[in-house]
């Protein structure tokens, strides 16, 4: 019998006490140092010689009760606490909960993870990232979205679902139905594209973003929105760039994330939502294919170097821009997320790596390559875009106070991307 069942059945027992002497006393009769022989009989007795017996009787019942009480105290210790805390919130988290109080099939450990939602999971950065935080997190606690159906490979690795950031209700229930507690927003249509789209990019980078905050601030998350050099412009000091000088972009999506930034730190002191945002430079990867933007070009020449020799550029030779591995970005996207956020002095931050041009970036290849030739047909729309950009950006900042620190120069940059993408072709090849 479990310890509550004793102590309702003590309790019925001091009621029949109270309510019949005859079964008062056939009780009483079982108890220590009441027991006697079923031979022995009992003399008469008036009122006042019942009194020490009754004492007697009542403090054997007090002294049971304390040990049953102890006993379920024990009992109760000895669950884990991240099972007690599990057991609480089981509705939302749909699990199975064992007579332990644990869930299954969640461990101790997965409870103390946040639970991470990515939007446009599909894009350059999202397949990435999710790879990142499920090695820190879990397979389970990181889940892609987006609204296009993800490769076998994607589908395989890990949670994904269906998410329209410009349905509220949809991420809305997304968000509760999951437990989600920090939200990274990637989902955007970026430089060159937007400008040949822009009333897209206003609905999907500012509409979707409000949907994002409103979110975030009613269930208490920690969002993560990303920026870009994009949101500088002409106007701007250029070599370095600052964390605060004026910005005034020329692009919708500048414009946009701008728009963003702004939002998210009014968010935060008007609201208390926990937001933070990078400024990224141009981002590089060998695993996902560029998304239209401005420094695709910088992705590009590396597979056209390897597969066929010959790269025609859309900028100009002497194009500086910031750039930065992919591998250096995701690991200051996860160290901003951790960082505590006493240490945020601000809620946007400059990262820097490396700046190059294109020029300078065929010479480095060339030292390994050296077949490689580029010609240049400029593209006037990206050009402008690529002008109105920093050359570098000043990140001190981010150095300071959360301990920011690049690992990935050109020379680094260029000898990873090789590796990866031939050792991709000869997997190709081999099937």
């Amino acid at each position: 019998m479990d310890p509550q069942g004793k102590l309702v059945r003590i309790q019925k027992l001091g009621m029949l006490e109270a309510g019949s002497p005859s079964l008062s006393r056939a009780v009483l009769s079982q108890s220590p140092g009441r027991r006697a022989s079923s031979s022995t009989t009992r003399p008469n007795v008036d009122a006042s010689s019942q009194t020490p017996a009754a004492f007697r009787t009542l403090r054997w019942c007090m002294m049971l009760v304390m040990q049953l009480l102890k006993s379920a105290v024990r009992h109760a210790g000895s669950r884990p606490q991240c099972g007690v805390e599990r057991l609480i919130s089981s509705s939302s988290h749909h699990h199975r909960i064992s007579a332990s109080g644990r869930t299954h099939p969640s461990s101790c450990t997965d409870a103390d993870h946040p639970k991470v939602l990515i939007t446009g999971g599909l894009g350059q950065l999202g397949v990435g990232l999710a790879k990142l935080l499920r090695r820190r997190f879990g397979k389970n606690n990181v889940i892609l979205s987006d609204i296009k159906k993800p490769p076998t490979d994607v589908y395989l690795n890990g949670p994904f679902i269906f998410s329209d950031i410009l349905d509220y209700k949809n991420l809305r229930e997304i968000v509760v139905n999951n437990n989600i507690s920090w939200l990274v927003h990637y989902s955007a249509v970026l430089s060159a594209v937007g400008e040949s789209n822009v009333a897209l990019a206003k609905e999907v980078n500012i509409t979707g973003l409000h949907n994002i905050l409103d979110i975030a601030t009613e269930h208490g998350l920690r969002v993560f929105v990303p920026s870009t050099i994009g949101a500088f412009g002409p106007s701007s000091p250029k070599d370095p760039t600052p964390d605060l000088c004026v910005q005034r972009p020329r692009t919708i999506y500048g414009v946009s994330k701008v728009h963003a930034e702004l939002m998210g730190e009014y968010y935060h002191h008007r609201y208390g939502l926990d937001f933070r945002c990078l400024r990224y430079p141009g981002i590089i990867s060998a695993d996902s294919q560029p998304g239209g933007g401005t420094t695709d070009y910088a992705v590009q020449i590396f597979h056209a170097a390897v597969k066929t020799g010959c790269f025609e550029c859309n900028l100009r030779s002497d194009t500086r821009l910031p750039m930065m591995y992919i591998d250096d970005c995701l690991r200051a996207t996860l160290e901003i997320l951790e960082a505590p956020a006493d240490t945020l002095i601000s809620r946007t931050y400059n990262i820097n790596a490396m700046s190059f041009t294109p020029h300078s970036l065929t010479q480095e290849i060339q030292k390994v390559l050296p077949d490689l030739k580029v010609t240049y047909n400029v593209d006037p729309v990206r050009q402008a875009i690529a002008d109105g950009w920093p050359m570098a950006l000043e990140d001190s900042a981010a150095r300071r106070d959360w301990g920011w620190k690049h690992e990935y120069d050109l020379p680094e940059l260029v000898q990873t991307m090789l590796t990866h993408i031939n050792t991709g072709n000869q997997v190709a090849q081999a099937y």
